[in-house]
């Protein structure tokens, strides 16, 4: 099993997609470093030069609305997401795509004409994952100098084919940079990790840090702090906004109005007693216009989902009574722990199971964080998770024209409500309840399997096909 670390979950990139912009660029990017490193280590004989990208499955079919292409181009000129800056984006894409030339660090010029070197194959995907993305490198004489298949499995995660025929389960927790470690508390299931609880006296958030600390260590909180901050930043630009998303659907931001609206009825003394849910639609809206217009997010576990642990975590720090800065700490622990486990166990990739694994893994994550923040019980907090990930069950992914605005910002603000509701049940409750949450996950992972591709992020089916005509 690869050990998910909580900066492996809450990835800071840009928009509008994990699976289907940051996932390529990473690609991309990976590949670029093959071929330096293969330069380097044969000076002298054949060089590249000029790359071609395959896309297959729903990297093809809604690659265009989700940027794909963009990610591509600016991974082949060597950005990442954590890095790039999106506000210069745009101008580094038009130069690309004038010049049909990437200029790679450590590199010759390399040929890269998007229009011609980058095709979306409308055919069946590729047999390892529904995200399949096939990158060569030609040398100058035309024969093929490089060539690589890889696969964005959802929440910016990359993997080469060779690494996803050869993942399994072995004994020895894996760290991200896939070295064996010994974890105090290497729990791969709900059910272990309540039984570790019990043996040992710790709670899910302290068994999770023990865990963290040993690929981090002191520098643990800061990384925390930055996520955090990211996060609240992230709210704060996109309440800051106003106009018209990209995309051609002419979705406008709505946020900035709301929250106008809220401090309006607060400052006149007539704000109603469903504001708490207005305010957390807001938080999570404001997110999810920030990704869909390219900005800076964080995966939450993905970036169609992003808005709803922000805004739940924001929800905690601003209207609950009690909210302290290790509250915060363990809220982000405890969701990092329980999205990990459903990661693992199933799948956080719209193309894969639906948005039931996007917005639903998002709710788990957020109701099991609150409810560690608020005091719970690791029983109550297993329980939260799992009351909001069985309500998403069966959830579709088939945004309008594969863009991530419709239905997926309002979904956010939903999966939000949900996650305080699910927390608040469990609080009330003992722990005790029928449905296990590993049982949940297993049921989403099936679910998911049965579903039609048409409802899978393919833009086929459901919502996508169904548009107003004017």
């Amino acid at each position: 099993m690869m050990f998910i670390s909580i900066v492996d979950i809450f990835k800071i990139g840009v928009g509008p997609s994990s699976s289907h912009t940051m996932g390529p660029m990473v690609a991309a990017a990976r590949f670029v470093d093959d071929l330096r490193g293969m330069v380097a280590t044969a000076p002298g004989s054949a060089r590249p030069g000029r790359v071609t990208v395959t896309l297959h499955g729903s990297l093809a079919f809604t690659g265009r609305g989700h940027a794909t292409d963009r990610a591509v181009i600016l991974g082949l000129c060597g950005f990442r997401p954590d890095t790039v800056d999106p506000d210069l984006v745009e101008p580094l894409e038009a130069e690309v795509r004038s010049t049909g030339r990437i200029d790679p660090e450590g590199l010759d010029t390399l040929r890269f004409d998007p229009a011609r070197d980058l095709v979306f194959d409308g055919g069946p995907p590729l047999e390892g994952h529904a995200n399949g993305l096939v990158l060569r490198a030609f040398d100058i004489a035309g024969d093929l100098f490089h060539s690589r298949t890889y696969y964005s499995v959802g929440g910016g995660f990359v993997l080469t084919e060779e690494e996803l025929q050869h993942r399994s389960d072995d004994q020895a927790l894996l760290c991200a940079d896939g070295h064996s470690q010994d974890f105090p508390y290497p729990f791969r299931t709900a059910g272990e990790m309540l039984e570790m609880g019990r043996r040992s006296g710790e709670t899910i958030a302290r068994m999770k840090r023990a865990n963290e600390s040993i690929i981090h260590g002191e520098a643990l909180d800061r990384k925390i702090e930055r996520i955090r901050a990211a996060m609240d930043d992230c709210i704060e630009r996109g309440l800051s906004k106003d106009g018209v998303l990209p995309g051609g659907l002419a979705v406008r931001r709505r946020a900035r109005a709301i929250r106008d609206r809220l401090v309006a009825e607060i400052d006149r003394n007539r704000a109603q007693p469903h504001q708490p849910n207005d305010w957390l639609s807001v938080y999570a809206m404001a997110v999810n216009e920030e990704n869909a217009a390219g900005g800076r997010v964080v995966t939450s576990p993905t970036n169609g989902a992003a808005g709803v642990v922000p805004a739940v975590l924001r929800y905690y720090r601003e209207h609950c009574i009690g909210a302290h800065a290790n509250g915060v700490t363990d809220f982000l622990l405890v969701a990092a722990a329980i999205g990990g486990l459903i990661k693992h166990n199933a799948s956080i990739s719209g193309a894969e199971v639906g948005c039931q694994g996007e917005v639903g893994s998002a709710a788990a994550m957020a109701a099991a964080g609150l409810c560690a923040a608020l005091g719970g019980s690791n029983e109550q907090v297993e329980n939260a998770a799992e009351i909001a990930l069985e309500h998403h069950l069966g959830m579709t992914c088939d945004p309008a024209a594969g863009l991530v605005q419709v239905p997926c910002i309002e979904r956010n603000a939903l999966g939000a409500i949900k996650a305080v509701s699910a927390a608040s049940l469990a609080l009330h409750g003992d722990g005790q309840h029928f449905m296990p949450l590993d049982n949940c996950v297993r049921a989403m992972l099936e679910t998911g399997r049965d579903m039609s591709s048409k409802y899978k992020e393919t833009s086929i089916g459901g919502i996508a096909v169904n548009l107003p005509e004017c």
